[in-house]
């Protein structure tokens, strides 16, 4: 004890130095948008290329499940392509994707989950893509189970996802049996469960019925899957349904996802805005 309390005397002028020095950059960061926001960008960088170290380690150890996960989607594939050598079955497949593509055309970006969390109100995704591959705010990003969140932020090589167990989020969604639509939000209790609140009561709901996209946003098209419905029950005023949906996602061991680009989004929101005015 008395060494270090020898070494804190002697050394006092070079911790003091330090001290003050630290307390100048603090300082100069918070008082100059310039320095901050280069702060900022360093720290993402730095902790985005912290994330994809890491991340190259552990994706190692579950390379058993994704590769179970391809093999069932190339075996959907397969049927799908099997079903294209009826010509009754793949006119109504074209004319069902042009009627649910109208006005929207979509893109999509692979990227990596460097990142994530699930066990707190407010929850994020890291992707290992950024703006240098095209991806911007408000995308949406899914897998091949079902939708995982929304791009909130981008740097040049990752971005932040919005997931959808954060008590912020708000995506269209609706019945797939029926055109009856609402609002998906998180309670923030369960990691497997969300609620879809606004669903009329005169919906006719039942237990196992699948819940989609609803495609009235420039964010994702229309059918993209959700979950299933657990259970519901009315509100005060007897009128709309709070629906239980279990995620079709496992939102605890997301791997591999899809970004979706809306090649036509800029021009909705810029035609909305115009009407607005």
């Amino acid at each position: 004890m008395q060494q270090i309390i020898n070494f804190l005397i002697k050394s006092r002028n070079t911790l003091w130095f330090l001290f003050l020095l630290l307390l100048a950059l603090a300082l100069t960061v918070q008082s100059h948008n310039y320095h901050s926001n280069k702060f900022i960008s360093s720290t993402n960088y730095i902790s985005g290329g912290l994330f994809n170290a890491r991340n190259s380690v552990t994706s190692y150890f579950g390379l058993k499940s994704y590769n179970k996960r391809l093999l069932e989607e190339n075996t959907q594939l397969k049927e799908l392509l099997r079903a294209f050598e009826d010509d009754t079955l793949r006119t109504q497949f074209v004319q069902q994707k042009q009627l649910d593509s109208v006005g929207f055309k979509f893109k999509y970006v692979a990227a990596q989950v460097i990142n994530s969390t699930y066990h707190k109100k407010k929850n994020y995704l890291t992707l290992n893509k950024g703006r240098n591959d095209t991806i911007v705010p408000d995308m949406g990003v899914i897998t091949d189970l079902g939708v995982v969140g929304i791009v909130e932020k981008v740097s040049g090589k990752y971005a932040k996802v919005i997931s959808i167990l954060n008590e912020n989020s708000r995506i269209n969604a609706q019945l797939k049996n029926t055109n009856h639509f609402g609002s998906l939000i998180w309670n923030g209790e369960n990691s497997s469960i969300v609620q879809l609140t606004d669903i009329p009561r005169l919906a006719p709901l039942k237990k196992g019925d699948t819940i989609i996209t609803g495609g009235r946003s420039t964010i994702f098209p229309k059918g993209v899957l959700i979950g299933e419905v657990k259970d519901f029950l009315l509100d005060q005023n007897q009128n709309y349904f709070t629906v239980n949906v279990k995620l079709f996602n496992d939102m605890t061991n997301v791997g591999f996802v899809q970004v979706i680009e809306n090649t036509e989004a800029q021009k909705i929101k810029e035609l909305e805005t115009s009407l607005d005015e």
